[in-house]
């Protein structure tokens, strides 16, 4: 029963904290126009929703204009920096990598549905040293849609050979996917949300990922009964 329920995480502020090294390389690509450093509480809630929304943010936080080609040469500047130095600080959240090699032993299929380019996903991910653990990594790249379009996160159960998911992640973007797909959700408390992710409809939030198991048996339950 459990081969047939894939269990897809959101990566940035879901199964790892991200947000450091994504900030470096909003740093180290605006440093030439006189901002300083940004903090992440200027920034951190941004940081899953990717690299041209920081951008954006630093050029509005100091009022300054952003044309599209400066845009444009500002991310790939971006791009090129965290490509080398995505896991200088960035750890798996606590409990994460328990998590998985737990539920690989249940026999649950695992997958990435993540917004990040998928050859980055990749690479962090087995920079992290769990990128072996996932049946199926997606990226915000590998289809024509992405999140919260439920078709990543049907796609993303599919290549996994199953016909029942549930989606973890931390943003309103992983809760609109889900329910947009007729899937259940589980949010975690410690991620990059904007606004409170009890208020977003999730069936379960959980605060630390050993809470997940019970969270994930529950919905398995409910699900195959």
């Amino acid at each position: 029963m459990n081969r047939d329920f894939a269990i897809v995480f959101d990566l940035d502020g879901t199964l790892a904290d991200t947000a450091p090294d994504l900030l470096a390389a909003l740093n180290h690509c605006v440093r030439d126009h006189g901002f300083g450093e940004f903090t992440l509480t200027e920034i951190g809630h941004l940081v899953g929703h990717g690299s041209i929304a920081m951008i954006r943010r630093a050029f509005e936080l100091h009022g300054a204009h952003l044309p599209d080609d400066v845009l444009a040469e500002l991310h790939r500047g971006f791009l090129d920096h965290y490509e080398d130095n995505m896991a200088v600080h960035s750890r798996l959240f606590d409990g994460a990598g328990e998590l998985l090699a737990r539920l690989a032993e249940e026999g649950f299929p695992l997958a990435v549905c993540t917004n990040k380019y998928e050859t980055m996903a990749r690479k962090l991910l087995g920079e992290l040293g769990i990128g072996d653990c996932f049946a199926a990594i997606t990226g915000g790249d590998t289809f024509e849609f992405r999140k919260p379009d439920a078709r990543h996160l049907e796609r993303t159960i599919d290549l996994c050979n199953a016909s029942n998911g549930v989606m973890i992640g931390d943003t309103i973007t992983d809760a609109d996917a889900a329910k947009n797909a007729g899937r259940p959700l589980i949010l975690v408390d410690f991620g990059y949300s904007s606004q409170p992710v009890n208020e977003l409809g999730a069936d379960r939030v959980i605060s630390h990922f050993s809470q997940a198991p019970d969270a994930i048996g529950e919905i398995v339950a409910t699900r195959s009964g």
